[in-house]
């Protein structure tokens, strides 16, 4: 994968098919393949004419693994993807960010509004604002010995993904404590570029769509049918209201 540094930390991208660019940021403990690629993502945005931009985030992926807490907050990753369009060369250009990469590119609506032409926030809600309430269960989930050690149910659920994923868990430990950063309410209702908002009818996590696109200026909610937050991520559903969405907006 290609790599670019951003404030002297190298971070991996790869770019996907021809068309017109559109930037994907990832979500917490996963990665651009993880997230995009092997979701069916990338191949669906191809066929509809994207070219589907991946950056793997800090800590994560190919990127360098970090494990300074102070190092992830969303706000500075959010600059992360503002210089790697510099480095592309892409004055402005639709962005879809899931979960904590939902996150990220708020963050880079508020502090590069130039950058983003439209916007798909997926796995997040309300709690943009609020913050997530079981970070300090996922934190211990990463950091025990071993699965047999995690009691949770969320806990269990990013620990197991992590295993999967071959992450580095005290990275991704360091990650959690700051880049779940909140959001004033005052700056979500600056956000003036057309956003789509969708989460999973039983994502747990993610906080309310509706109210979270009532505060946006141009926001419209999406709630994906008998999904949870993991399983939303690829869903044949979100990605056709998806590519609807984005083609309203060329």
């Amino acid at each position: 994968m290609p790599t670019f540094l951003s404030a002297g930390i190298e971070l991996a991208y790869e770019i996907y098919g021809e068309g017109r660019p559109i930037l994907l940021i990832h979500g917490f403990a996963s990665s651009g393949i993880i997230n995009w690629v092997e979701t069916g993502w990338v191949e669906a945005l191809n066929k509809a004419g994207w070219q589907a931009i991946t950056l793997d985030n800090r800590g994560h992926g190919k990127s360098r693994k970090l494990y300074d807490p102070k190092l992830y907050f969303a706000h500075d990753m959010a600059d992360d993807a503002a210089r790697l369009l510099d480095r592309l060369g892409h004055a402005t250009l639709p962005v879809m960010g899931y979960s904590m990469g939902a996150r990220i590119l708020a963050f880079l609506a508020v502090r590069h509004p130039e950058r983003v032409k439209c916007a798909v926030w997926g796995g997040m809600g309300l709690d943009l604002i609020t913050g997530l309430s079981t970070t300090e269960e996922i934190i211990a989930g990463l950091t025990a010995d071993s699965l047999d050690e995690v009691k949770g149910a969320t806990g269990r659920q990013f620990r197991i993904f992590a295993d999967h994923s071959k992450s580095d868990r005290p990275a991704l430990a360091a990650c959690l404590t700051s880049s779940r950063e909140p959001m004033a309410e005052a700056d979500v209702r600056k956000i003036a570029q057309p956003t789509l908002v969708a989460v999973g009818e039983r994502d747990d996590l993610a906080g309310d769509p509706q109210a979270l696109a009532r505060l946006l200026a141009r926001g419209q909610a999406l709630v994906i049918p008998r999904r949870n937050h993991m399983l939303a991520t690829g869903d044949a559903r979100f990605k056709a209201a998806a590519l609807d969405f984005l083609a309203a907006q060329s």
